[in-house]
This record gives C-alpha cells, sequence and structure tokens, in this order.
C-alpha cells in the first residue's frame, strides 16, 4: 500500500522504468498470448487479500501472471485486426489524465477539457480536409459514434417522437450499409430499437464497394412495400479489405431520397491526412456525420474516436437531459459534451490527441502514415511476384488481402483448409500475428501494416516466415 508522496514516487519511477523497457524490448515477447483458456483466470487467487500488499510484489505479479496473457499491440510485428496505436507522447498524457482524474461530463466540471476537446476537433477537421460546417465531438470508439449517428437520425426524421412516444408510427424504418460494412452498424440498428430485419445489406462491386445501383434498387423497393428508409451507413475503409465506397454516387442517392447518411472512416480516416487520398471523400458537403479513430492509425492510444456531425443541434437534442443536478450557468453559451453522446461520464481524451499532434507535427504523421502505405505497396509486389500466392483484393492503403496457393491445387475447400493451417502455424510461432476473413467465400490471410513502430525488417521477417511455413502444410 502506498501512504504518501514519496512511496508514491518512488513507485512511480520503477513503475515508468518497466514501461520503458517493456516498449523498448517489445520485440522479444511473443506478438499473440500463448496462455491456454483459463489458464489466468485458475493462476490467479480465490479470495482477494484481507491486508493491503506492497507494490513491489503488485508488479512482480503484474509480470509474473499477467503479462504473460497479453496480445502485443504494440509490437511491430502486430499485423491482425486493425492497428491499436500508441505513442510516447500518447501515454505521457494518459498518465497525467489518470492523475487528475477529471469528470468532464460539463463544462463546469473542467473547463479546459471541454474547450481543448473543441479546439482539437478543429484541427483534426482542417488536417483532414474536412468541410468546416461539421462540429466535432471525441467518442469513445467508432461503434458508439455510429450509434450516435442512427439515434440522432431517428429523432430527426421523428421530429423527436420515438424518444417522447416510443415507435408507435415509426416501425420499418431502414438503414443500409454494404455487406462488407462493419458488424457495429448490425449493432446500432439493434441498439436504436429499429430491428435487426431492418438493416439492409447492399451487394458490392467486384472490388468489394457498395453498388449504388443495389442501394437505388434496395430503396426504391422499400419505398414501394410501404418502409421507412432512414439513413445509409458508407465506410472507407472496410473491415476486410479496406474498400472504399462510391461517396459521391452515395451521397447522391441519399439526397435524393432525404436520407441521413454517415460515414464510417474509422482506420482509413487516417490517410486524409495524405491530400492525394482525399478523393476518398468526394460529395462529402452532403454527408450528415462522419467518424474516423485517432486510436487505429494516428498513434492515440485506446480510447478516442473523432465523430463529426452536421447539425448539432439535432444530436443534442437526441441526448440532453438536464435534471437539476446537471444544470449550469454557463450552459447554451459552451459546449457540454454530455449531450453529445451516451454516456454522461466522459474522459479527458483530447489531451493524448493534443500531446499526440503537437509532438509529432502534421508533417510527421504524414510521412508514418505514407511510410505504413509504401510497406503495403512493397509486400504487394512481393506477393504478386511469388507464383505460390495470390491477392484477393485491391491494396488501397495498408492492408493486405492474399492467400497461398500451392502448386496444382485449385479446389477451394482445400485451399480454405491449407491457408487456415498456415495462418495458425504462424501466428504459433509468436513471431508475428495476423487475422482472416473471408472474401467471395474464400478464407483469406489478412495482414494490416500500420503499428507506431514498424519497419521495413519487420514486414520482411512476416513475409519470410509466410513463405518458409507454407511448403510444411499437410493439406
Amino acid at each position: 500500500m502506498i501512504r504518501n508522496t514519496d512511496e508514491f514516487k518512488k513507485a512511480a519511477h520503477r513503475f515508468v522504468d518497466w514501461m520503458a523497457e517493456y516498449l523498448e524490448n517489445i520485440e522479444d515477447y511473443p506478438v499473440k498470448s500463448q496462455v491456454l483458456p483459463g489458464e489466468i483466470f485458475n493462476s490467479l487467487p480465490g479470495m482477494p487479500p484481507e491486508k493491503g500488499e506492497l507494490t513491489d510484489t503488485l508488479l512482480a505479479d503484474f509480470e509474473r501472471l499477467i503479462v504473460p496473457g497479453i496480445t502485443h499491440w504494440q509490437s511491430p510485428s502486430f499485423f491482425a485486426y486493425f492497428p491499436a496505436n500508441s505513442s510516447f507522447p500518447s501515454v505521457l498524457a494518459e498518465m497525467l489524465t489518470a492523475t487528475l482524474g477529471a469528470q468532464c461530463m460539463l463544462w463546469e466540471t473542467s473547463p479546459a477539457a471541454a474547450e481543448l476537446e473543441e479546439k482539437m476537433m478543429n484541427w483534426l477537421r482542417n488536417m483532414l480536409g474536412l468541410p468546416d460546417n461539421l462540429h466535432g465531438v471525441i467518442q469513445d470508439s467508432a461503434s458508439s459514434s455510429t450509434l450516435a449517428a442512427l439515434l440522432t437520425a431517428r429523432e430527426k426524421f421523428s421530429a423527436g417522437k420515438i424518444n417522447r412516444e416510443g415507435f408507435r408510427d415509426y416501425s420499418g424504418l431502414r438503414v443500409y450499409a454494404s455487406t462488407e460494412a462493419h458488424s457495429s452498424v448490425d449493432k446500432a440498428v439493434k441498439i436504436a430499437g429499429m430491428g435487426h430485419e431492418n438493416m439492409v445489406k447492399i451487394p458490392t462491386d467486384h472490388i468489394f464497394r457498395m453498388d449504388p445501383g443495389k442501394l437505388e434498387e434496395a430503396i426504391d423497393y422499400d419505398l414501394k412495400s410501404g418502409k421507412l428508409p432512414l439513413a445509409v451507413v458508407a465506410t472507407l475503409g472496410t473491415t476486410g479489405p479496406t474498400s472504399i465506397d462510391p461517396l459521391p454516387d452515395i451521397a447522391e442517392i441519399c439526397a435524393r431520397h432525404n436520407l441521413w447518411l454517415h460515414v464510417d472512416a474509422a482506420m482509413a480516416g487516417t490517410a486524409l491526412l495524405l491530400p492525394e487520398y482525399r478523393w476518398m471523400i468526394e460529395g462529402m458537403e452532403q454527408v450528415d456525420s462522419f467518424v474516423f479513430n485517432p486510436h487505429k492509425w494516428m498513434f492515440t492510444n485506446f480510447d478516442c474516436s473523432a465523430y463529426f456531425v452536421k447539425d448539432r443541434d439535432a444530436l443534442v437534442k437526441t441526448f440532453e437531459i438536464t435534471p437539476e443536478y446537471l444544470k449550469t450557468d454557463t450552459r447554451g453559451r459552451v459546449n457540454d459534451y454530455r449531450d453529445w453522446g451516451i454516456p454522461l461520464g466522459r474522459r479527458f481524451r483530447a489531451l493524448k490527441l493534443w500531446f499526440v499532434i503537437r509532438s509529432y507535427g502534421v508533417k510527421g504523421l504524414r510521412e508514418t502514415v505514407e511510410s505504413h502505405i509504401q510497406l503495403a505497396r512493397d509486400m504487394e509486389t512481393r506477393i504478386l511476384k511469388d507464383p505460390s500466392f495470390e491477392l484477393l483484393a485491391p491494396v488501397t492503403l495498408n492492408t493486405l488481402c492474399f492467400r497461398h496457393v500451392p502448386e496444382g491445387v485449385s479446389d477451394e475447400e482445400t485451399l480454405d483448409r491449407l491457408n487456415e493451417q498456415l495462418l495458425k502455424l504462424v501466428n504459433a510461432t509468436g513471431e508475428c500475428y495476423m487475422t482472416h476473413t473471408r472474401l467471395n467465400g474464400k478464407y483469406t490471410l489478412r495482414m494490416v501494416i500500420g503499428q507506431t513502430r514498424v519497419q521495413k525488417r519487420h514486414v520482411m521477417k512476416a513475409w519470410d516466415l509466410i513463405r518458409e511455413t507454407a511448403p510444411k502444410l499437410t493439406g
């Protein structure tokens, strides 16, 4: 138990030393945890200690019991799922945030937190080339942001009646997204009370983008069937192949039918730092809401999701509830961000964003993102040159979707089984970590190059491991 500030200082120095050594030596850890289900749980005591324990004991048990069960997302050999990046300035800011322990629900509860958040969202809007009429707020995740978008669309459509009276007159509200859209859209439709059967999945084209013609057909069919088309979720950087939905065509359809258009750019939005990738947001002036996650590819550790909305009043009206204990004299003159999303309680997330942007500078952020895209391009070339591998989707940004195709093997079930085995063997080495998806029904290896510290040697090490492992498959 830490009893005074001197003991706290001593412990803090030791913890910071551990943190620094961990990040310095992170390549020595197996990227994916090697423990078995239940192993950590069974190693922990069944009952809590009756008396307080020493901090040295806590740190020792952390290293002995917890670290073996951690998958090391900050490893430069982490190529799975999506990057969940941290960085030195972000970690330092989180330490300050934890020390302050501020509850940032209202402007009154910490004015600096509210005003820094407003400024950071303005910075991000300008850095990404988004329209000036968008208003930003930091949410915990893109999932929460998408839910906020659909709830706002629902209330704007019903003039607030659903919040007041329920769904009595509004059954059959329809939401549209591509078959490659993130599962958070499905979850948001369910949580928003619209019913999962009203989640309409639109087919994609040959490169996994939403097909605008199919979208138009689905909306027309629903209108003739007495349904209520409400919103479209377009994706910039789909979860599987990182495909980019054709925003201009989708925006035109939404404008014609007066539908709310939400854009999910959770990972790929960071690429908008590079002017040459702003073709992805052509048509953005017709978008109602937009989200991207600095905690994915902008070196700001989780959680920090940047959500932008055109109609700020509609957002606030959807979520505001003001009991007596939350009334303040400043209401209406400041941003009380507890009205801009689902939770009342809010962390001081803007501080780490401020530290990261200032530490890297816009130029440094651009150069790092650009280097990751180049590493993906180099890897694409290697795959294309190797006759025993094939790409299964275009390499748009930093994600590669490919599979092993041994000579003489064409049966799809066999190829699926071989590639599943290949992935398990590669991950079991602990030297790198990848995941999979399915594209056109095919088992697909998925490699995302976006970790903060990743270098060419880490990508080459992973590629060499994949190629060395492939001939060992048993079929």
